[in-house]
């Protein structure tokens, strides 16, 4: 067969299996309520958490870092692209989450890959939660660092695989909150384990950045952490509402990461009118509280709601809310059938999350009301 027979094969196989991924086509901007292949849907599949992601505030920042600095950046960071405004915003993330330097990156797939593969290679062992996102699987694949995957959750066989290891470095990565589960890593004891094994944490607060702790500073701030042992990423296209990433630690391992993360070195720096709309998101995040209670407010209605329900809701506390249906086929189907009365889920499917544990991810953000989620709780009842 040609190459392009093979490619038809399994793209057919995928149709077959209920797996084949397509695209929607958003006309309007990202909000609760959005037009998406020419009709108006509620939207519950977005991970602007805030619903800052088209506020008027931001848009006006952005606009002002155009007039400013132009449309793009130009040049790599080490080159000519590092703007003032660049540099502002990394001082501004690193006092926002409470640690000593921050580095920006264009996104949490990059900061990933140049953390971890900067850090460990040969010699090193990586210990990863088996639910992590791909990006952190593919980060310490990269780095030719021993791969190590303990169970979900599993810290007892975390700490047998970080006992036996010769490794000259221990890095132990993990989602902060897990994107297709909801639920939250247990920080503090990993970073227990870590300190008694002489171990680094590296936590992806993708998902709890802007949305837990104290004024949304995330994760660490959820759980009250501070540790020199700790590199922090979290990324600014979800809650934050706008585009990239960042990681924060030490002074010694920001400029390490300047020095060898391939991916911050070798790229041309984002646009800085986009660091111009973050540094405005930041003050939104910071001081608007409401949008937080109200998350914790739709959270609350929606797990009451669906409390009798055919599927069950995994136990989560955050935006995300995983239906759990099974079969793919059948997730696909209760999928279009939300569809059609107006409400976008979307079904997630293996490979995303392992075979016979296909979902409905619902994610709720500050922008809906309780109308729309009732609107939901009633519409999968009726189906169900």
């Amino acid at each position: 067969m040609s190459l392009h027979a093979e490619l038809a094969a399994d793209l057919e196989l995928r149709e077959a299996q209920g797996l084949r991924r397509r695209r929607r086509l958003l006309a309007s901007p990202q909000r609760a309520r959005v037009r998406v292949d020419g009709s108006e849907f509620v939207a519950f599949c977005s991970n602007d958490y805030l619903g800052l992601a088209a506020d008027p505030r931001l848009t006006a920042a952005a606009r002002d870092g155009l007039e400013r600095y132009g449309v793009g950046a130009g040049a790599s960071h080490l080159i000519l692209g590092h703007s003032a405004v660049h540099h502002d915003l990394e001082a501004a993330l690193a006092e926002f989450v409470r640690l000593p330097r921050a580095l920006t990156f264009s996104t949490g797939y990059m900061a990933n890959m140049g953390a971890v593969s900067a850090l460990v290679g040969r010699g090193d062992a990586i210990f990863a939660d088996r639910l992590n996102h791909a990006s952190l699987n593919d980060a310490a694949l990269v780095s030719r660092a021993a791969f190590k995957r303990y169970a979900h959750g599993d810290l007892a066989m975390l700490e047998r695989l970080l006992k036996n290891t010769p490794a000259r470095r221990r890095l132990v990565i993990v989602d902060a909150v897990f994107s297709m589960d909801g639920d939250i890593a247990p920080v503090p004891e990993l970073l227990d384990l870590c300190v008694r094994h002489d171990a680094y944490l590296l936590i992806d607060d993708a998902h709890g950045f802007g949305v837990l702790g104290e004024q949304g500073r995330g994760t660490l701030a959820h759980f009250g952490i501070g540790s020199d042992r700790v590199i922090y990423m979290a990324t600014l296209g979800k809650a934050a509402g706008v585009a990239g990433a960042f990681v924060a630690g030490s002074g010694e391992l920001i400029e390490t990461l300047i020095q060898n993360a391939r991916t911050y070195i070798y790229t041309t720096a984002a646009p800085p009118a986009l660091a111009q709309a973050l540094l405005a998101s930041l003050e939104v995040i910071g001081k608007e509280d409401w949008r937080r209670e109200r998350l914790r407010e739709l959270i609350t209605q929606l797990r009451a709601g669906l409390a009798t329900a055919s599927w069950p809701l995994l136990p989560s506390q955050t935006p995300i809310q995983p239906l759990m249906v099974g079969d793919s086929r059948q997730a696909m189907a209760l999928s279009e059938r939300l569809a059609a009365s107006g409400l976008l889920v979307p079904a997630i499917r293996p490979p995303t999350v392992p075979q016979g544990t296909a979902r409905l991810r619902i994610s709720l953000s500050a922008d809906h009301d309780s109308a729309d989620v009732q609107r939901l709780v009633d519409a999968l009842l009726e189906v169900a």
